[in-house]
């Protein structure tokens, strides 16, 4: 299968530290990772960097193809799906639902003087419709509950059919059913024809979605462990990751940790 995410070497700096250091990673268009480790361990600075938002320090960046710094940015995003909290901050709270699905298609966060065409506005329709949020068109997004604004921001990231399709912390700060809801969608999405490859950020394993094939696991920047998920979610690899001795559980391709008696 085709590459769509190759990192050689790659670190990023922040004020003189290094949070990703010497990363070298490689994502395949049928694969669905996801990317685990405490807070600080790097993951959303990486994921910024694959969303083609961020240059790394060092190494090499390579995105559907093509090498950061020698391509037209603003083309290379229209062709991934990237939810986040920071892009959701900068959603206006009175734009429609239905417009803020929309307008990725140019990839902005606030409806103005952009003309969409007709397919934009069917399509946006159908991919509210899929992500059982069509009765919610013409609300305000600030109206709307945790969970509603998470799929609105996954239904948004899916509009321009992307080729990678990134999620940062989908479920983070959901109640157990609005988590459990997305997460059943996410799974049935993710092992749909035509799916992209995804890499999804999450701190918990329980928020592992099924159909989803790989992980990564992080720690101070550094990899622990990278490959399929039955050989990387084990309490070996996580309890490495977090410093702590760990019991993990798999039950139909879910995950539980917690700590060890």
């Amino acid at each position: 299968m085709p590459t769509v995410l190759q990192l050689t070497d790659v670190s990023i700096v922040r004020g003189g530290t290094p949070v990703v250091d010497k990363l070298t990673w490689t994502v395949d268009s049928d694969e669905r990772w996801v990317v685990l480790g405490p807070n600080g361990a790097g993951k959303t600075s990486l994921l910024q960097v694959a969303a083609a938002q961020s240059h790394p320090s060092s190494g090499q960046a390579s995105i559907l193809g093509s090498d950061l710094g020698s391509v037209d940015l603003f083309e290379l995003r229209t062709r991934i799906g990237f939810a986040s909290t920071a892009i959701a901050r900068r959603i206006p709270a009175k734009e429609k639902v239905v417009d803020v699905v929309l307008t990725a298609a140019y990839s902005v966060t606030g409806r103005w003087n952009e003309e969409y065409e007709g397919v934009d506005v069917r399509r946006a329709h159908r991919v509210l419709e899929e992500w059982q949020l069509d009765h919610l068109s013409d609300r305000a997004f600030g109206e709307l509950s945790d969970g509603e604004q998470k799929r609105v921001q996954i239904a948004r990231s899916v509009m321009t059919d992307p080729e990678l399709l990134l999620l940062d912390e989908p479920a983070a700060s959901l109640d157990l059913g609005a988590r459990e809801e997305l997460l059943r969608m996410l799974s049935g999405y993710a092992s749909s024809e035509g799916a992209p490859a995804i890499v999804m950020v999450t701190h918990h394993v329980e928020e592992i979605p099924r159909g989803f094939t790989h992980a990564l696991l992080l720690d101070h920047g550094s990899v622990v462990a990278a490959g399929p998920l039955d050989e990387v979610v084990t309490a070996e690899t996580l309890g490495a990751t977090f410093g702590l001795e760990l019991s993990v559980e798999s039950d139909g391709g879910r995950y539980s940790a917690r700590a060890a008696d």
